[in-house]
């Protein structure tokens, strides 16, 4: 029997966060380092992932190349059984041969399947917004001390997800907060955010770090399918890009993803 492929999930309950894009930079970063990868999207009505390696898989055949990437669906089966069993088919290699990690894309909702996916991941990755919008996801602050009150039902759902699983199946889930997005302007808030980040990572076990900074060419990319790790597809990069390919690398490489631990090099 295969080794179980590992599970990274992409949730948050909030749209706008930066999880397909996100998603597909870590996914692309895996495939050049050789790792066998498949993506499902649990968004069937946006189904954003898949549009992005759609579009990739349409740029291969326009450019007449081959580009590293991912094996990808849309998931709408509907029940936890046929989901399982969609995944169960990657890990046996059914396919093109077994995967090394699945990647899941939830909406930015509540729903079942998301719900589902990110109680059984093996990586959870939690981007947001340095905002108290999307702080509000995971916990509640004071209005007037931003001292964290209480959890938030997701930062409760996964923290109990987190004991069952290691109770039950004897394997950890890593939670891990991406923060996409920081703008470095307003420091207050910045350092309001980094203190409730802190006071809520000790309460509920995830890790905090860095991801991807808010910049037009990941819009730009999207048509194309192209990632920043693609150097001979985009042609001459600015410093600004450079800069951003650096930033992929850090928040891969401080994923700790197996195989992949103490590598801090992407493409």
């Amino acid at each position: 029997m295969p080794k179980p492929p590992h599970r990274i999930v992409f949730a948050n309950e909030k749209g706008g966060t930066g999880k397909s894009t996100t998603a597909v930079h870590v996914a692309v970063a895996l495939a050049y380092r050789g790792a066998k990868v498949a993506a499902i999207d649990l968004d069937p009505r946006q189904r954003t992932l898949y549009r992005y390696f759609e579009n990739r898989r349409e740029t291969e055949r326009r450019r007449g190349v081959d580009l590293p990437g991912a094996d990808f669906a849309v998931f709408d089966g509907g029940s936890v059984e046929e989901l399982e069993r969609a995944i169960e088919r990657l890990a046996t290699g059914d396919l093109t041969g077994p995967c090394d990690f699945v990647i899941f894309d939830t909406p930015g909702r509540d729903d079942p399947l998301a719900r589902h996916a990110a109680t059984r991941a093996d990586t959870l990755v939690t981007p947001m917004n340095d905002s108290f919008v999307d702080f509000d996801l995971i916990g509640q602050v004071d209005a007037e001390t931003f001292k964290v009150r209480r959890l938030s039902f997701y930062a409760e759902l996964i923290f109990e997800a987190r004991k069952t699983r290691a109770l039950k199946d004897r394997r950890e889930m890593d939670w891990v907060v991406v923060r996409n997005r920081v703008h470095h302007i307003d420091a207050r808030n910045q350092r309001r955010i980094d203190d409730a980040l802190n006071e809520l990572s000790k309460r509920v076990g995830f890790r905090v770090t860095q991801g991807l900074s808010e910049r037009v060419i990941y819009r730009e990319l999207f048509p194309s399918g192209l990632t920043l790790l693609d150097k001979g597809q985009l042609g001459e990069l600015g410093t600004s890009h450079l800069v951003a390919r650096q930033e992929l690398r850090e928040l891969v490489a401080k994923l700790h993803l197996p195989g992949f631990t103490n590598r801090a090099e992407a493409a």
